[in-house]
């Protein structure tokens, strides 16, 4: 293996050079904690005969160190055998390890632990500094030899992203540039902005390529391409991802390939956001806040050339012929399409009421008043709120500072569902009286963009009748871990309304899937013990995706935790389902 201090990759005079011959990178964005690990190779690969010689992927630090100083880089986390198969693939990699992603993802990758701990994000406050510089101590020496100038596939590193946008902390860029330098990293730096002045201006750092992200602006980013920096497109966005409640958004493979002409056309390189977008399994799913919070479903397809499941479509045909030119030799075979389970039908069956699930949680801790999800070291998911209640004739019940959703009980009767956007009390009952409070307050996802990125989760203020708080209350803490039974209930299977549920299917071969819950009204599914993630039938998405890897042969075991009114049965569909579309083209 080679060793240089040299990079591989420059640009000079409005060019690109690798290893000192002209030119142009054409990547697609494809992030490994979207896809189990076991389909790495195979999405990589249908990214090389796509006609890519380069994989984009983001770092998501809060998928490595969940727990505060525990960084994980194993079986799903294990990015360097990412980047490696990348390599041996022909693939250079683009990285983009910045401490904030953004993508959609919860809390745009920051960590909640340093998010409930410091409001400056992003900036070079002292305690937001501290937690990068170990966080990057530790990846960085991890990223160090697998670039070019080792022998490794890594080509470009980003700085920070669309900070532009965001801020304007020069002394944060500088920080994170030096020590992305100090730490080993020669090759190419990048930052990236959309196409306005305003941000290209605080997004840049000095001695890092400036780069664009857009859906349609190839004439607004010549004219604001610095002096000797190279056309790029880091995010191309060919498609785009969908909220709750919102129709499923679709780019035209006429509409997205115009775009990508025009750039090459230009003499630019281009990253296709996103040429396979994958899954927000779990509860990874971030949020957006344009006046109100919209969370973002679990499916990450995001109309991408190579389908949330691997499937290729139109747009991957149009891409394969416009980057085939820029390849010396032909374009591998396109490789042959996934196989699919059949369908099939298996009853939901009835655990434990909602109620009874709580019940059977051990208590998290004790207050005077209702902690937020951080001070309870709540990563996302369900916090359940309980106290002793007395109220007077004709009172209400309100929550202050509620994010995101809250599920009301008094004593054994369900009073309702509060959201974060809407009104935030409740009528208690009309005569008066006593009783046991729950709240069961549901995070919907963690905002990954904008000034309330970081923003906290839980109650934030207090519980009121009337004007007076309620205090005294316990917590209990859904996690990612699926639900066992309480021992109240069992497995009886008495008909409950909401709760836990479960369902099982004998599976001859492992292969992928599509899985729906008719009548299901807002749950998470686990399969196999893995969260696959959460479905709503407010929609757009209506199937979720159960990749080839969660199934094994023989017995397959479902559960379901709604928080507002079970199924009564699961489906096996062959294809998916992301709702009612509209064509869309971010900006």
């Amino acid at each position: 293996m080679t060793s240089s201090s040299t990079p591989s990759l420059t640009w000079h005079s409005g060019g690109l050079l690798r290893d000192g011959r002209p030119h142009r990178i054409l990547a697609g964005a494809v992030h490994y904690f979207r896809i189990h690990p076991d389909q790495w190779e195979d999405r990589l690969r249908r990214l090389v005969a796509m006609g890519a010689n380069t994989v984009d992927t983001y770092v998501a630090w809060n998928f490595h160190e969940r727990v505060e100083g525990d960084r994980d880089f194993t079986g799903w986390r294990d990015l360097e055998r990412f980047i490696r198969i990348a390599g041996d693939l022909g693939l250079d990699v683009f990285l983009r390890p910045s401490p904030y992603i953004c993508a959609e993802w919860s809390n745009g990758g920051i960590p909640f632990w340093l998010s409930g701990r410091t409001r400056a994000l992003r900036t070079s406050d002292r305690v937001f500094l501290a937690a990068v510089d170990a966080w990057y101590d530790e990846l960085i020496p991890r990223m160090v030899p697998l670039q070019a100038a080792h022998g490794g596939p890594i080509r470009l590193i980003q700085v920070e992203n669309e900070y532009g946008s965001f801020g304007s902390d020069q002394a944060y860029l500088t920080h994170l540039r030096d020590g992305l330098r100090s730490r080993g990293m020669v090759e190419l730096l990048t930052t990236a902005d959309g196409t306005t002045p305003d941000m290209v201006a605080h997004g840049s750092v000095p001695e890092a390529m400036g780069t664009f992200t857009f859906g349609t602006g190839v004439p607004k980013a010549l004219e604001l391409l610095r002096d000797g920096d190279a056309l790029m497109c880091s995010e191309l966005w060919g498609g785009w991802f969908d909220h709750w409640g919102e129709k499923h958004h679709v780019r035209s493979a006429d509409s997205m390939i115009g775009t990508v002409q025009e750039l090459l056309d230009a003499g630019g390189s281009v990253s296709v956001y996103m040429a396979h977008g994958g899954t927000n399994f779990g509860l990874w799913a971030g949020a957006n806040h344009f006046g109100i919070l919209q969370p973002t479903v679990t499916s990450y397809d995001s109309d991408a050339p190579i389908g949330e499941d691997g499937t290729l479509n139109a747009k991957f045909g149009a891409l394969r012929a416009a980057l085939a030119p820029f390849h010396d030799g032909d374009l591998p075979p396109v490789p042959a399409a996934p196989r699919r389970q059949a369908a099939a039908v298996a009853e939901l069956l009835p655990q434990d009421s909602l109620l009874d699930a709580v019940r059977a949680l051990p208590v998290r801790a004790t207050a005077p008043v209702p902690m937020t999800f951080e001070e309870l070291g709540a990563e996302d998911g369900l916090v359940a709120y309980q106290a002793q209640v007395s109220f007077p004739a004709d009172a209400t019940l309100g929550i202050h500072g509620l994010r995101d959703r809250a599920t009301v009980f008094l004593d054994e009767v369900r009073l309702g569902t509060l959201e974060h956007d809407g009104a935030h009390e409740l009528p208690l009952p009309a005569g008066g009286g006593t009783g046991t409070l729950t709240i069961v307050v549901e995070s919907l996802g963690r905002i990954n963009y904008g000034p309330l990125t970081g923003e906290r989760k839980g109650i934030l203020q207090g519980v009121v009748v009337g004007r007076r708080f309620v205090h005294g209350w316990t917590h209990r803490v859904f996690g990612d871990g699926v639900p066992g039974p309480s021992t109240s209930s069992g497995s009886s299977g008495t008909p409950t309304p909401d709760g836990i549920a479960t369902a099982s299917f004998e599976i001859a071969e492992p292969l992928d899937a599509w899985l729906a819950f008719p009548g299901g009204a807002k749950g998470m599914v686990w399969l196999n013990g893995f969260l696959l993630g959460r479905y709503w039938e407010r929609g757009p998405q209506e199937t979720l995706y159960a990749p080839a890897p969660l199934w094994r042969e023989g017995r397959n075991e479902i559960v379901v935790l709604d928080t507002d009114r079970l199924g009564g049965r699961v489906e096996i569909r062959e294809t998916p389902s992301f709702g009612e579309v509209e064509e869309f083209i971010g900006g």
